[in-house]
């Protein structure tokens, strides 16, 4: 048996028969895509993007603007709270007219000198998962949805505290975004995706043309990965061949699928170090399991299958989290940004399913939903050449990772950095986020690693105040603070 293969199943499997809730989510479409695929899949070409750039750089689709920003300003979002003090705009940027291609998008400006701060990309992955429902109303977006599904209350931890933020429904069939040749969603895949990103930044530019100059970096987490590095490298070759030149500085990806052979490895290291296997089981997949390994043994199969069960029925994407027990709206109820709502999935369908709230969105009527099935046409098996690739052009490039996800763990972060072997700038030591310590850091060259404490799969969700400090020493080009310090 091939070994992708079979420890795909063996964790799909697990998230079948343990999973505490039944919705598909963002880390559910990752374990979808890996068991789609085989590990006769080959690394990725650092190729296709420059032949791609030669190719289409006299041609790439750009439209006239004009007029589409006043449009898109969003008045007010129906149930946000009193005293908004930034400017949202939403609508959607044509990436291929002919097929009818058009990608949905939410951009909120900083309340605090919006033009001279930094502007952000967030991805969300899966593939197939909404930057809106996750990203911008459950993790780093201004305002949180409260359990009544038709409130909002407001995140004192956003990132738009210290950058202008856009937040992408990528790709089309996603969110918001959608295809008139539906044929379009059969052949998604992270070609398809980078190339729609890059049309969509270099159009959405022409539309906010303030923007142009301005210091871009993204930001992502799980299969954004692959998502972010992919867009960072296409930016970087177009720029070496086109007029549209976009500023981009630097790219941070959290809990991010990266190499699938160390992450594997890494998600039944991450079991035993954390008391969710036997002893037993782990030194059988120790001694039979190599995961980079082209065929496994029976042994090796009952041993990851064992290691699956022994861990019960829990949050595997926050293994000390609450479970959500009572999906149900509840009026009158207030949310809270210390306290995360493990229910907080349900209240983001039922309040970006409202017609009021789609309307104020500029949405086309839609049944919205935080993921979306694919047939995914490619995805290599690894991402490290590309990470090599944006290292030697000397951008900034963080991987953090929240130390309490069991999908894409800590230890499959350190092991897929490892394989780089890169020297240390800077050794291991804790940051402080206000008095406490918030993860550790190490500097390599070329790739700083950031761990957040107390953090599961979706970061700025579970400790956004970390994540605040993490983002913002990121864009400022300092490591987090060694010591305690006031803190946002």
């Amino acid at each position: 048996m091939k070994n992708f293969a079979l420890y795909a199943c063996l964790l799909i499997l697990s998230l079948l028969v343990f999973s505490p809730c039944s919705k598909a989510s963002q880390a559910d479409k990752l374990d979808d895509l890996i068991l789609s695929r085989s590990s006769e899949n080959p690394p990725v070409t650092l190729s296709w993007a420059e032949k791609d750039a030669v190719k289409t750089h006299s041609s790439a689709y750009v439209a006239p603007q004009e007029g589409q920003k006043l449009t898109d300003k969003i008045v007010s979002l129906p149930g946000q709270p009193y005293g908004v003090n930034f400017d949202q705009y939403s609508g959607y940027v044509t990436v291929d007219p002919e097929a009818g291609r058009a990608l949905f998008y939410y951009f909120v400006e900083s309340p605090y000198d919006s033009y001279s701060k930094p502007l952000v990309l967030w991805l969300n992955g899966g593939p197939g998962c909404s930057s809106l429902g996750y990203g911008a109303f459950e993790e780093l977006g201004p305002f949180r949805i409260n359990p009544d599904g038709k409130t909002l209350y407001r995140n004192k931890y956003a990132w738009n505290e210290v950058a202008n933020v856009l937040f992408l429904e990528s790709p089309a069939g996603v969110g918001f975004s959608y295809s008139n040749t539906t044929s379009d969603y059969d052949n998604a895949g992270d070609k398809s995706t980078a190339k729609d990103a890059y049309v969509f930044l270099i159009n959405w530019l022409e539309r906010f043309p303030e923007y142009k100059n301005r210091d871009f970096y993204i930001t992502g987490e799980s299969y954004a990965g692959h998502y972010v590095p992919q867009l960072a490298y296409t930016i970087l070759v177009n720029n070496k061949f086109n007029h549209q030149s976009i500023n981009l500085k630097g790219i941070a990806i959290g809990n991010a699928w990266i190499d699938d052979a160390t992450s594997t490895k890494g998600i039944f290291d991450y079991f035993w170090t954390h008391a969710l296997n036997s002893d037993q089981t782990h030194e059988l997949i120790e001694k039979y399991c190599d995961f980079s390994a082209e065929n496994v043994s029976s042994i090796c199969v009952n041993a990851t299958r064992r290691a699956l069960i022994e861990k019960g029925s829990i949050d595997f994407y926050n293994i000390y989290a609450p479970l959500c027990h009572d999906s149900s709206l509840k009026n009158g109820s207030t949310g809270s940004v210390y306290d995360f709502d493990p229910c907080s999935d349900n209240y983001g369908e039922a309040y970006l399913n409202w017609p009021e709230v789609q309307q104020a969105l500029h949405a086309k009527p839609t049944n919205w939903s935080h993921c979306r099935g694919f047939y995914w046409k490619d995805s290599p098996i690894t991402i490290l050449p590309v990470i090599k690739y944006l290292i030697e052009s000397d951008i900034r490039l963080w991987i953090y990772s929240g130390d309490t996800d069991g999908r894409v763990p800590v230890t499959a972060s350190r092991y897929s950095i490892n394989t780089l072997k890169l020297p240390i700038q800077v050794p291991w030591r804790p940051w402080y986020s206000g008095n406490e310590v918030g993860g550790y850091v190490v500097k390599y060259n070329g790739v700083t690693f950031v761990t957040v404490r107390g953090a599961g799969h979706l970061v700025p969700s579970w400790q956004p105040a970390r994540a605040l400090t993490l983002v913002f020493s990121f864009l400022y080009g300092n490591l987090p603070p060694a010591s305690p310090w006031k803190g946002f």
